[in-house]
């Protein structure tokens, strides 16, 4: 640009000013004098955390594989199958004791071939189970059994797929045990004064009571599974019963069940999981999140995949029911077949493994059902049927075992209240240094061997931050991840390294956006107004402002079920929870300051990045003051509060077994620590219900 042609009343205007050149950014001229437009938070690598999960997934689905090619003999196949169900259990942890199941049956549907009893046992101790048991009328003799469990249908147990399944089976001679899961059907566990779900059940339950049970050491996942336990206790209690042919099957959501039953409970002869097994790749390569349940702890970590969970069962049959038209992507089912496939002809029994893809999309449609009959029938001999026969589809008031629809009403325990009931005894206080190693070790921090490289960013033009410069950069806190880095200046035309020469550091841990908060937030205005002599720097950790994702749909941040989760879910499946990787960020980024001659840092953060800079500040002895706005009271509070609001990637497995976040901040006392403004656990404004 030729300054000369700029009018001369402009020139004098920025000297009246008291500056001896125009106000610059790198090449983009802004007027003072000029309206500007509202600025919109800047997210410049919204595909970064993409790029980190799949790099991820890769390595882990990489040794997967090499584990599996490795197998040539029957011997091989065998200890494979034995170590997956190892570490399968050390996913969904240790199973509890049976307790009675107390079951009663509460009204019988008389039809012509079967009737249908209205079944409620507890799993638990006062946890109630609704179910409906389909038994076929006029055959002499014990019979196969299976149990159904359901996808993510609002009404459960009777959706209409899923009472043809069941009816489809009795009219062939089985018996057929379909029950509600936890937040669908008669199991609604966030109950109005109508008998509703305040969360719309299904999916929303799901995700609501399914994050924070973590904290506890406890995953949703093992809960559904238990229920499928107790309902094949119940079955295999049935007279009627043959305990030679029992199978499970399920669709969707139902799918995920039949799989890791498959894995946890070695008396089933035979599975059909349908809509579900592909690979933990194709899921995370499609930006496909899948509910809490759906999302094993530390499974990519052992190097387990869904084909796995199919593998703990072998050489036991079982018929992959897949979809052409699937979001669970049918390449990802025929890769599982192909390794099960290779297991099985090392086992003896190649047979005993097969494959259907339907021609639809998502659903346990009529041609999937089918597939089942025939393959269940051949391996019990039951039946010859072909394909189902006709269906009359019941009411769903018929099919309820509760008076009026909903368990709550009998009573029933929650799932919350048995999360609760673990966090009423408080845990030992440690002392900094040993609560530090904790932290780390929950974490899984490892420390960076020298400091971070990094980049300099090129300007995003005036972003009308309290200072007359500023200059990014992108710090390269972990392979594939930059933390992005605002370092506020007095010196115009500000583009090169951090600056030098200042012996204390003020860095601010943004809650969604520093490029936002450094233009808004009052406690860094008044942090900066304080410390004149500091240099300023504001953070994005990963995920986070800058690298917010536009992954899994459009605008999804700050869905529960968006991409946010999604990586969150993630993490915690790679063995790496998405609050230690963000502790690591912010670790990684006072080791740059270090490097560039700060010898102690100030560190401030707010919202969800008051978390991760809680961490850092206990583990750094370069942090030597602590400010937090809007920080979280408690993780217990999250299990108090039925209805917290806190995302998943705030989450730390099993951390209330050994400390709390009021252990962190009194230790951090000594760095003098200020908390302005704390959060509840329901805190508003911070997430879409």
């Amino acid at each position: 640009m030729n300054l000369l042609s700029e009018p001369l009343d402009r020139r004098s205007l920025l000297r009246v000013a008291g500056l001896q050149a125009l106000v610059l950014s790198l090449g983009d001229l802004c007027w003072a004098a000029e309206p500007a437009a509202p600025l919109v938070p800047l997210n410049r690598f919204p595909q970064m955390m993409q790029e980190w999960l799949m790099a991820q997934v890769k390595a882990a689905e990489a040794r997967g594989n090499k584990w599996r090619e490795d197998l040539k003999t029957k011997a091989d196949a065998e200890a494979y199958v034995n170590t997956v169900r190892t570490k399968i259990h050390e996913c969904f942890g240790p199973m509890p004791e049976k307790t009675p199941l107390n079951a009663k049956v509460t009204g019988i549907l008389e039809r012509e071939t079967y009737r249908i009893e209205k079944v409620i046992f507890e799993s638990r101790p006062g946890y109630m189970v609704t179910g409906n048991l389909y038994v076929p009328k006029g055959r002499q003799g014990k019979m196969p059994g299976v149990v159904g469990v359901c996808g993510h249908s609002l009404n459960g147990k009777a959706a209409d797929a899923y009472q043809s399944f069941a009816q489809g089976l009795v009219k062939q001679g089985y018996v057929v045990l379909i029950y509600d899961p936890v937040g669908q059907g008669e199991r609604f566990q966030f109950i109005t004064e109508g008998l509703k779900s305040r969360y719309g059940g299904s999916v929303s339950e799901h995700i609501q009571m399914g994050n924070t049970m973590g904290l506890v050491g406890e995953f949703l996942g093992a809960w559904f599974a238990w229920v499928g336990i107790r309902a094949l206790d119940y079955l295999l209690s049935r007279d009627e019963l043959d305990p030679l042919h029992v199978g499970v099957t399920g669709n969707s959501g139902g799918g995920t069940q039949t799989t890791w039953l498959a894995a946890l409970d070695d008396r089933w002869t035979m599975a059909a999981p349908a809509c579900f097994v592909t690979t933990f790749r194709r899921n995370a390569e499609n930006e496909l999140p899948a509910d809490t349940e759906q999302c094993p702890p530390k499974v990519l970590q052992l190097g387990i995949d869904h084909s796995d969970f199919i593998a703990a069962m072998a050489p036991r049959p079982v018929i992959l029911l897949t979809q052409e038209k699937d979001f669970f992507d049918v390449r990802g089912g025929e890769e599982a077949f192909a390794r099960l496939k290779h297991l099985y002809k090392l086992l003896g029994k190649p047979e005993n493994i097969q494959l259907q893809v339907g021609p639809d999309q998502h659903g346990y449609t009529q041609a999937n059902r089918e597939a089942m009959y025939r393959f269940f029938n051949k391996v019990t001999g039951i039946s010859k049927e072909q394909r189902e026969p006709s269906i009359t589809l019941e009411k769903d008031a018929d099919l309820l075992a509760s008076p009026n629809g909903q368990v709550s009403e009998l009573k029933s325990r929650t799932l919350m209240s048995f999360m609760q009931e673990k966090v009423t005894t408080k845990s030992q206080t440690l002392k900094p240094e040993p609560l530090a190693k904790a932290l780390r070790d929950l974490l899984k921090i490892d420390t960076l061997k020298e400091a971070p490289d990094y980049r300099i960013l090129r300007s995003a033009g005036s972003r009308k931050y309290p200072s007359q410069a500023y200059c990014d950069y992108a710090v390269a806190t972990a392979p594939h991840i930059e933390t992005i880095v605002t370092e506020l200046s007095d010196e115009p035309g500000f583009t090169s390294r951090p600056s030098r020469g200042k012996k204390r550091a003020v860095l601010y841990v943004s809650h969604q956006s520093a490029d936002e908060e450094l233009r808004t937030e009052t406690v860094l205005a008044e942090i900066i107004k304080a410390e004149p002599h500091s240099a300023i720097f504001a953070c994005d950790v990963r995920g986070i402002g800058d690298s917010q994702p536009n992954t899994c749909g459009t605008n999804t941040f700050l869905q529960p079920y968006g991409c946010h989760y999604f990586y969150a879910a993630h993490g915690l499946m790679l063995g790496e929870p998405l609050v230690g990787q963000r502790t690591a960020d912010v670790l990684g980024v006072i080791q740059w300051l270090v490097a560039a001659g700060h010898e102690e840092v100030h560190l401030v953060g707010r919202g969800w990045g008051s978390l991760p800079a809680a961490f850092a500040a206990l583990m750094s002895d370069k942090v030597k003051q602590v400010t937090l706005k809007n920080s979280l009271s408690s993780y217990t509070d999250l299990i108090v509060d039925e209805d917290q609001n806190w995302p998943y990637a705030v989450m730390i497995p099993n951390v209330l077994a050994q400390f709390d976040l009021p252990d962190v901040y009194k230790a951090l006392e000594s760095k003098g620590l200020k908390i302005v403004e704390p959060w509840s656990a329901a805190a508003a404004g911070r997430m879409k219900k």
